[in-house]
């Protein structure tokens, strides 16, 4: 007899739960410092951690900050995005740089037409912003005090 074919919060589940893991979400009260971490309600990640349920898209971003993992993936696992979208999402952005074009023009152009995926979208161009005017402000040298030595 073969094994039922996963569901989708099951697959999430089994992404997250072992990279949460490996963040230090371990042991008593691992639960409770991921909900407090990503935002998350306790009941909302005892639904993810059984592979019940998938969390609102709204907190994927921190899901991906808290883990380590990288958010296309979550927006994949989740359903907010198909993998086509995702390579055309990477495509456009390697293509347009320099360009005007708008984060609306950008998810009309991937297709992005469901109302959560174009705020999940919305949310990983500001994030994305702010993580280069971080760098920038901290100058090109990624080397950091070891490359100095």
């Amino acid at each position: 007899m073969t094994a039922p074919t996963p569901t989708r919060a099951e697959r999430f589940r089994d992404i997250v739960v072992p990279a949460a893991e490996r963040a230090g979400y371990t042991g008593y009260g691992a639960k409770a410092r991921f909900a407090r971490d990503t935002g998350m309600v306790d009941s909302s990640v005892s639904r993810l951690w059984q592979g019940i349920a998938l969390p609102e898209p709204r907190f994927y971003d921190r899901i991906a900050e808290v883990t380590g993992l990288d958010l296309g993936t979550l927006l994949v696992e989740g359903g907010i995005l198909t993998p086509e979208a995702l390579q055309s999402l990477s495509e456009t952005g390697r293509s347009q740089v320099g360009s005007r074009l708008t984060p609306d023009e950008a998810a009309d152009g991937l297709g992005i037409r469901d109302v959560v995926g174009r705020e999940m979208f919305h949310a990983t161009v500001e994030r994305l912003k702010r993580h280069e005017d971080h760098d920038a402000s901290r100058g090109a040298d990624h080397g950091g005090t070891a490359a100095q030595m």
